[in-house]
């Protein structure tokens, strides 16, 4: 493995949101009902990290303060989710699933191409802060493990060497498509749809059809005739 950044971690002293962000904040805060304003305190961390890069100690002083909660209550929920990121992470995070489906369908595999591609271990950030490497315990994507996330974007179904080339490819600023890297629609089948084959719209009428004309009435003889 190659080196990478020590653990020790020092804490900005402060944190404020961009005019951008300070105007997205509000706007947040706004779609909850007076005295619920609390409630917002999950989305205004995640736009604080995706301002930071991480979740600092003063970036949650700030959401705090804007929803006039002890800051205890915000440190309560940035430390228990682990989508927020407690100490800088590299210009690509990447989640590697290592959770049942992805393990026995070779969650194992795609760890070695990790490391391979990356130099460093689970819990590492390289030197050059190009990226972190993190074992997580579901993805959310079981159908179509095995499965790793490097940012926003899931990578699925995929072996040795497509992990490999996913990463050595976003190393390199490029972007490879994201989702199923066998080109399995959504989480169909593997080895393809067994049910539901036909695609929508098959069995919609192309036209609607003509009503029939109706018969004419028939007059029967006996019409008219008075009954004696």
């Amino acid at each position: 493995m190659s080196e990478h950044l020590p653990d020790a971690l020092v804490q900005p002293t402060h944190f404020a949101f961009s005019d951008d962000n300070a105007e997205k904040a509000k706007a947040i805060i706004a779609k909850y009902p007076a005295g619920r304003q609390r409630s917002a305190v999950m989305p205004l961390l995640d736009l604080a990290q995706r301002q930071e890069g991480w979740l600092s100690r003063a970036a949650m002083d700030v959401v705090a303060e804007m929803l006039d909660v002890p800051p205890i209550k915000v440190y309560e929920v940035g430390t228990f989710y682990t989508m927020y990121n407690l100490k800088p992470v590299g210009k690509l995070h990447v989640q590697v699933c290592t959770n049942i489906s992805c393990w026995l369908r070779g969650a194992p595999e795609v760890v070695r191409a990790a490391q391979d591609v990356l130099g460093i271990a689970f819990g590492e950030t390289r030197r050059d802060s190009a990226a972190t490497l993190s074992e997580v315990e579901c993805l959310g994507a079981c159908a179509n493990a095995p499965v790793m996330q490097v940012n926003d974007d899931l990578y699925e179904d995929l072996t040795y060497d497509t992990a490999k080339a996913v990463l050595e490819a976003l190393l390199k600023g490029e972007k490879p498509a994201i989702g199923s890297q066998t080109g399995r629609r959504g989480a169909c089948p593997c080895k393809g749809a067994t049910t539901l084959k036909d695609k929508a719209g098959d069995h919609v009428l192309k036209e609607t059809p003509k009503a029939a004309p109706k018969a004419a009435a028939k007059t029967s003889p006996e019409a008219g005739k008075e009954t004696p």
